[in-house]
């Protein structure tokens, strides 16, 4: 036997390494029958003993080996390990234990069939933290002792029954095998495959491990030293412990603490050997894993186009407004804002400031408004707008054509007339089957106004409000009859010449100021705000193209989720050996995460690639788009992220798992 099954330097002899003392394990079926597989069972197994426990199917047998290596926990009663209590210990504590103490060699091997022999030998090692390349070396010797030096890149499918079950035999002496629970590990194999594994479980006593044989065969039993026999959930017989049992190390035969990793690139690695376990298992279910990287790919080329088109858009407009330039220049009273400068009376704008503007040098026309919040009514139909009281220079200033009818005059602004111009949108509620509502009759707040002209379409500059959804009034009607006032909100100035407006701003606020002392404010906004308003326009609808495309994204996450739930269903055996060799629920869920992520991610990269051809294929029709690191790395994270936010549940579904439940599972 080769050094590499040898126990550590002996210890000094200690005895009841396994103690149970009136241990039970009831089971409730799914119609609530309660079915006790252990009655009361005490039984103590020491250190360095080749117990075999037999027994008739459904004598309790495989129920109390899994008591024995911490994968069930009793019903009643009290389990011993060493000396301590295990009743304390929870999943993890539980997971150590059979980590660092136990082996498991099962009858049907248990070995994971993606994986080769090599890899399903290091698992152990790979909980226990063991370097990677340590535990690969210690994994080959182990296999080159048993005789699968040829076998070791093989996968399971690729070897024989006999061949497998050495496999296992090398796994659960990876971390020491201090106790060896065999289940039934001559019942897949041929006559001389048993007889030869028989051999090596002698040996491995002899080496002073601990084996625990579980059989119903007598012949195999006999190769024990003790055997204790199973009826109905309850011993029945006990050859006992023979008198010249050798004297045999108590202390765990575990890794040497100088190969472990404790250092930060463990968890690394951990993530590492992760992501090659998700690997593997795409490759297995290949046109499943295609299909699930679609609904990512799909979600992150949307999200790039989208936000790629809305950016091109956004640069498109401001481009254009640029190109066109607005010659617009609006002054505010600061009396209409909530804060004024220290020392600063209340500013009021009066008509006659706008006179005096009209009156400077580069001045096209200077437009004092007002502004209201009315009900409108004509008929049986009512509507809330916006009102304006304004002065007939308004089409010339804002470059807004009269489609029905005319704007009012001069005489109309002097003789305070009850007269309105329409939004196409007010005329289109207020008069719905009426083609021209020239001459027609509303109310303002239950004042009579008479229509006389209908705006052309305009739409909306700002974003945030039609521009079609607004009624216009001579100003000096609107204050006499709506808004109580003489003083003007705002004065809008229509300038000549673009290239000196700021000149033309400057020379306003100094007018301001000298027709209005007392350190009364205002507020000028030029060709700036109209620019700044645009693109808050267009990073809107960014937003809404990007938000639309992610639903696609949002679509392929929860196909993410879909798959993950059916792999945990398919691979529940696997999980089960998992925690069998040592997996704790952070390392099952972990496992899972990441191969959540490993798919999202390369999802991700394709859906990058697909995104910005599909932009750049949209140029080819004359559309504008522009390309960004950020919008790139914000749709490859969100990938990543749905990864992680749909990858969770199937993750921790798959860490809760039963560690008996899941070997058993099919």
């Amino acid at each position: 036997m080769d050094a590499a099954l040898d126990m550590p330097a002996a210890a000094a002899n200690a005895s009841s390494l396994i103690e149970l003392s009136g241990v039970s394990r009831t089971y409730v079926t799914g119609a609530d029958i309660a079915v006790e597989a252990l009655k009361r069972v005490s039984l103590r197994i020491d250190a360095g003993e080749f117990v075999a426990i037999m027994g008739a199917s459904g004598s309790g047998k495989s129920t109390l080996m899994h008591l024995i290596g911490c994968l069930d926990r009793p019903s009643g009663g009290h389990y011993r390990f060493a000396g301590q209590d295990l009743a304390v210990l929870d999943r993890d504590d539980r997971a150590r234990l059979r980590r660092e103490a136990f082996g498991f060699v099962f009858q049907s091997y248990h070995l994971i069939p993606t994986a080769t022999a090599l890899e399903n030998v290091e698992i152990p090692a790979m909980y226990a933290g063991l370097a990677p390349e340590a535990r690969r070396r210690r994994a080959a010797e182990l296999l080159e002792t048993l005789g699968l030096a040829d076998r070791m890149f093989h996968r399971p499918s690729q070897l024989s029954g006999g061949q497998q079950q050495r496999v296992a035999i090398a796994r659960a002496l990876m971390n020491g095998g201090r106790v060896i629970l065999a289940d039934e590990p001559t019942g897949a194999l041929d006559s001389q495959s048993g007889a030869e594994l028989m051999a090596l479980l002698r040996k491995l006593a002899a080496r002073g491990h601990t084996i625990i044989l579980i059989t119903h065969d007598r012949d195999v039993a006999n190769n024990a030293e003790r055997v204790i026999e199973l009826r109905d959930g309850a011993i029945v017989s006990d050859s006992g412990k023979p008198v010249d049992s050798r004297a045999v190390p108590a202390a765990a035969p575990g890794l040497p603490e100088s190969e472990r990793q404790r250092t930060r690139l463990a968890a690394l690695a951990e993530g590492v050997e992760a992501a090659k376990t998700a690997l593997r298992a795409l490759r297995v279910n290949l046109f499943r894993t295609v299909l699930t990287l679609l609904g990512i790919v799909i979600g992150v080329a949307s999200v790039i186009t989208m936000l790629s088109i809305g950016e091109g858009a956004k640069q498109a407009v401001i481009t254009r407004i640029g190109s066109m330039g607005t010659n617009l220049l609006m002054v505010r009273a600061r009396s209409y804002n909530r804060r004024l400068a220290p020392g600063a009376s209340a500013a009021v704008l009066m008509p006659e400031d706008a006179d005096a503007l009209a009156q400077l040098p580069n001045v096209m026309t200077a437009m004092p408004e007002n502004r209201g919040n009315v009900t409108i009514r004509a008929g049986n139909i009512d509507d809330q707008t916006r009102i304006y009281g304004t002065t007939p220079d308004l089409p010339a200033t804002r470059n807004w054509t009269v489609r029905i009818g005319t704007f009012f005059d001069w005489e109309d602004l002097r003789s305070y007339a009850p007269v309105a111009v329409l939004g196409q949108n007010v005329a289109d509620t207020l008069f719905p089957r009426v083609d021209n509502p020239v001459g027609r009759y509303m109310l303002v707040d239950n004042i009579p106004f008479q229509v006389v002209g209908v705006l052309a379409s305009k739409g909306s500059v700002s974003g945030d409000e039609d521009d079609d959804d607004v009624v216009f009034i001579p100003l000096t009607t609107g204050g006499l009859r709506l808004f109580g006032r003489r003083d003007v909100r705002m004065i809008t100035v229509a300038v000549e010449d673009i290239g000196a407006m700021d000149a033309t701003e400057k020379a306003i606020g100094d007018l301001l100021k000298a027709r209005h002392s007392g350190g009364q404010q205002f507020r000028i906004y030029n060709m700036k705000s109209w620019l700044e308003t645009a693109s808050e326009a267009q990073n809107t609808l960014t937003l809404l193209l990007g938000s639309i495309a992610a639903i696609s994204l949002l679509v392929g996450g929860i196909g993410v989720m879909n798959i993950m739930l059916v792999t945990v269903t398919e691979r529940t055996r696997e999980i089960g050996i998992r925690m069998a060799t040592g997996a704790r629920t952070r390392d099952i869920l972990q496992q899972f995460l990441i191969e959540a992520m490993v798919v999202s991610g390369l999802g991700g990269i394709a859906g990058v690639g697909l995104g910005i051809g599909a932009g750049i294929a949209v140029r080819s029709f004359d559309m504008p788009t522009v390309f960004s690191v950020s919008t790139v790395g914000l749709a490859f994270g969100c990938a990543a992220a749905a990864g992680l936010v749909f990858g969770f549940i199937p993750a921790w579904r798959a860490s809760r798992l039963d560690p008996v439940a899941a070997l058993a599972s099919e």
